[in-house]
């Protein structure tokens, strides 16, 4: 079983940072792409920021330049660093993962269970 455990969420002012963490435990036999989603009240959920095993990005267009995905592979961990944040970023925050299990070694793709932004004055 492979578990997904974010952290790192928070209220923080505007212009303000904070840093989210992911970390993938459990029986894991190879992780592939890891990334960010979020979902503000009353929208779908959007991508925010991907990274590949082999360390390639993607970054939706409005965080560009204020966001970084990085990953830690000996850690199984992903972070997304978060600067310059805006009202509009408020969202709850999700970690995604495509997961082989070691026990099935089977490919899957998993979420953790959200933390919550928020963006105020």
């Amino acid at each position: 079983q492979v578990q997904l455990v974010e952290s790192g969420g928070g209220l923080v002012q505007p212009g303000g940072s904070l840093r989210l963490s992911c970390a993938a435990s459990g029986s894991i036999f190879r992780l592939y792409d890891m990334g960010w989603y979020r979902q503000a009240p009353g929208k779908q959920r959007e991508l925010v920021a991907t990274i590949t095993s082999e360390g390639s990005t993607i970054y939706r267009d409005s965080v560009k330049g204020r966001f970084t995905i990085s990953r830690v592979y000996a850690e199984n961990t992903v972070y997304l660093q978060m600067n310059s944040l805006k009202p509009e970023d408020t969202a709850v925050y999700y970690c995604n993962a495509d997961v082989v299990s070691s026990g099935t070694f089977l490919r899957y793709n998993m979420w953790g269970q959200g933390t919550q932004v928020t963006v105020s004055s």
